[in-house]
């Protein structure tokens, strides 16, 4: 994998573990050679990852929508930005470049990019690894929900286990590089609707 989208909040959140966590994992992509594509800002958990890498030379490419580009501070240091004209857009030029996703800590803007990847992966239009990086086990109740989704019919276990989730960065690199896309067809059973 030669760039990864790293989804994560403008926020920091009340624990530094959060912001750590993020540095980390730029100084690893820096370590190995391995690019960022995020949402170009320069505050909050996307700061941190950016300039984790920035200060050891990585590269990182932001894409920002116009609107958004005071709102979120656009990070003026990265390698290369982007502006794109709305949210959609930003989310498909993004896909375009990357080789996988990656979500940290975030919010609704967090969950609707790692969804989003998801359900590209369910639907066969792309193959792409989609990790989470469960610092604090922030996204436990989420993956408990993901469990009753399948409990209930909603969600195959095949799909659900797209999901790739570590609490360390290097093993959830290395299930990155083995994931291989099921081989599922895209609906849930639909017996007794």
């Amino acid at each position: 994998m030669k760039k990864i989208a790293v989804f994560c909040g403008a926020s920091s959140g009340f624990k530094s573990i959060y912001r750590e966590k993020a540095a980390e994992l730029g100084n690893y992509f820096v370590q190995n050679k391995i690019a960022m594509v995020y949402g170009g800002g320069k505050i909050g958990m996307m700061g941190a990852i950016a300039d984790a890498m920035l200060s050891k030379k990585g590269e990182v490419i932001g894409v920002i929508p116009h609107l958004l580009r005071h709102e979120e501070v656009e990070h003026s240091e990265v390698t290369e930005m982007f502006i794109s004209k709305t949210m959609s857009e930003r989310k498909v030029s993004i896909s375009k470049m990357v080789d996988g996703y990656i979500a940290l800590a975030g919010g609704f803007g967090t969950l609707d990019e790692i969804f989003e990847a998801l359900t590209l992966g369910q639907l066969g239009i792309e193959n792409k690894p989609v990790g989470i990086l469960n610092t604090e086990g922030f996204f436990n109740p989420m993956l408990q929900q993901l469990d009753r989704m399948v409990t209930e019919g909603f969600l195959k276990p095949e799909n659900k286990a797209m999901l790739l989730v570590s609490e360390s960065i290097p093993d959830l690199i290395e299930a990155m590089y083995k994931y291989k896309a099921p081989k599922v067809t895209k609906l849930v059973n639909t017996v007794g609707s």
